[in-house]
């Protein structure tokens, strides 16, 4: 009996890794009706992670009311595992969350994540597990510090909103009404990027633009979030140094340099999928491992869920196949890391098509891998 183990991230935009790994799961079983399969829908930080991880350990999903990323009120959740809550930025001033033609990291906010963190620490929970992808936000954290109870003024005095226009206008940093309960906290971030919090691969000029920020726009919000950091620092005291060049202090716009002002540790996303899932203890049982993303290419080889799945699947004896919703520039170094590759992409589409029929399509590459496999297989054994 073939083993088949699926550990799909979303294809953000049409399918969450959960549809995903259903969707995959659909087709193994039309080919190998006897194969025995495992779904293990899981994300690297970005949207979803609070649905996978709770999945996976058979958690909890606690709705809550936030303030959203353009002030708003707003519905989101939070995962309960254990001792643990697992947040998301995503779900909580997430880029989705923010209609395109309203997307302005001036007016945006990072809010809702400290006020999650509050209601948490409200159930008498302690232990975090943060992810950063998929945020609308460039405030530097300082809409987060503030639901915790951080002071951010101006050059009047007067207390900042916390979206990133604030930066700005920020004139003094005081960490000194921060909750008092953080310092019993382990705080555990889940960030699969490496940038800095300013300069030229910092937060606003790599991510801004895609929040909504011109070039004027994040050359200014660059250098007060520099001034920003100054003033953070040196509220921190030299015991902590310099964190705005820790690597993934720039991540979410600068929520990853204020969740380390807090003390938190930054983790590659797809590690902490591994740890919290069990996921390397699946992989060692399986003959094959499916695993895929909406969009692989040369970035994926930097830390992405895909490549890191299929190193697991390795080191554990399994094979394994990456099937996503397209393969761009720089795939082919993919090869070496696995089974094969291949888009569920049929015919000259546009991209609307093909998330429109993104389920239909997945479903028959799929069914198409499986085929090829189980023929593979009988040769293998003689057959």
């Amino acid at each position: 009996m073939m083993r088949i183990l699926i550990v799909p991230d979303s294809y953000k935009g049409s399918l969450t890794a959960i549809e995903v790994a259903d969707t995959m799961a659909s087709a193994v079983k039309a080919e190998l009706p006897d194969a025995e399969v495992r779904r293990f829908p899981l994300a690297d930080g970005g949207e979803g992670t609070v649905d996978a991880l709770v999945a996976a350990q058979s958690g909890q999903i606690v709705p809550i009311e936030v303030t959203g990323p353009l002030g708003e009120r707003s519905a989101a959740c939070y995962g309960v595992i254990g001792s643990m809550v697992v947040l998301e930025a995503a779900n909580l001033c997430g880029l989705t969350m923010v209609p395109s033609e309203q997307r302005n990291p001036l007016h945006t906010t990072s809010r809702a994540l400290g006020e999650a963190i509050v209601m948490a620490l409200d159930q008498g929970f302690t232990q975090f597990t943060i992810g950063l992808g998929g945020s609308s936000t460039n405030d530097g954290g300082i809409g987060m510090l503030s639901a915790l109870g951080a002071v951010f003024t101006d050059k009047t005095g007067e207390t900042v909103r916390g979206c990133g226009q604030d930066l700005l206008e920020l004139a003094a940093v005081d960490l000194g009404g921060l909750d008092p309960r953080l310092a019993q906290c382990r705080i555990t971030v889940a960030c699969d990027v490496k940038n800095p919090l300013v300069g030229p691969e910092g937060a606003t000029f790599v991510y801004g633009p895609q929040k909504g920020a011109s070039p004027d726009m994040c050359r200014t919000l660059d250098r007060a979030m520099a001034g920003y950091a100054d003033k953070l620092e040196a509220s921190l005291g030299a015991a902590e140094g310099n964190l705005r060049d820790t690597p993934g202090a720039g991540a979410a716009g600068g929520l990853g340099f204020a969740l380390l002002a807090l003390g938190a540790k930054l983790v590659p996303g797809a590690q902490v999928m591994e740890e919290l899932t069990g996921l390397r203890e699946a992989a060692r049982t399986a003959d094959w491992v499916l695993t895929g993303e909406g969009r692989s290419d040369g970035q994926t080889l930097y830390g992405k869920l895909p490549i890191h799945v299929a190193r697991v699947a390795r080191e554990e004896g399994a094979r394994a196949v990456l099937i996503s919703g397209s393969l761009g520039a720089g795939s082919e170094l993919l090869m070496s890391e696995f089974a094969g590759c291949f888009s569920i992409v049929e015919q000259p589409s546009t991209l609307q098509d093909c998330m429109d029929n993104a389920e239909s399509l997945l479903y028959r590459c799929t069914r198409n891998v499986m085929r090829l496999i189980a023929q593979s297989s009988h040769f293998d054994n003689g057959k």
